[in-house]
């Protein structure tokens, strides 16, 4: 049987060199033998989504932060895969009609420019309604500064899900549901 393979997908204005990402593959590396990909990300939602659905293997989970969770969200439905997802991004293109023009990724060090097609493109990657909520799992913090955690609670409402009371859009103690993310996940 071919090698488990674990996609964490990272946020928007992010990269690979994610706080959480490194943590989680370091804990990954030390305790499963599981192929761990962050792939680098640009700022096209087509482009994200060809990047990780040529990734993806039967035996692959997701792990997404944010704009991530959003994208975690929309491949375990079509795909059928386990997805956890860190204080996801609901409805981004809601959020991102407030992002129009010029952008700066300085995790990765280049402009860019927001525009209506990317809202568009986002809006239609949107799953109206979850068809298999037992595939994800929520980790929200209340005290998350950029991201309503209200709209995740109820979206994610017939999902497993852990609300913490206070935290950041960082996702304060990460490290602490490592075996919770690995059991949730199904990981050998």
């Amino acid at each position: 049987m071919a090698k488990q393979r674990v996609i964490y997908i990272h946020g928007f204005n992010s990269s690979p060199e994610s706080f959480k990402a490194q943590q989680i593959g370091q804990y990954l590396a030390k305790h499963h033998d599981v192929e761990y990909l962050v792939p680098k990300l640009n700022h096209e939602p087509r482009e994200i989504l060809l990047t990780l659905e040529a990734l993806i293997t039967p035996n692959t989970k997701l792990i997404g932060s944010s704009l991530g969770g959003f994208f975690a969200t929309f491949l375990s439905q079509r795909h059928q895969l386990r997805a956890v997802v860190v204080n996801p991004a609901v409805a981004p293109f809601n959020l991102m009609k407030d992002y129009l023009g010029q952008q700066y990724n300085p995790y990765q060090d280049y402009y860019y420019e927001v525009t209506t097609q990317h809202v568009a493109d986002l809006q239609q990657l949107y799953v109206n309604s979850l068809s298999s909520p037992q595939l994800l799992f929520l980790l929200q913090q209340m005290g998350d500064e950029v991201l309503d955690f209200s709209q995740a609670v109820d979206y994610y409402k017939n999902c497993r899900q852990r609300i913490e009371f206070a935290g950041d859009h960082s996702f304060i103690g990460f490290e602490r549901y490592f075996p919770d993310i690995v059991d949730f996940l199904k990981i050998s």
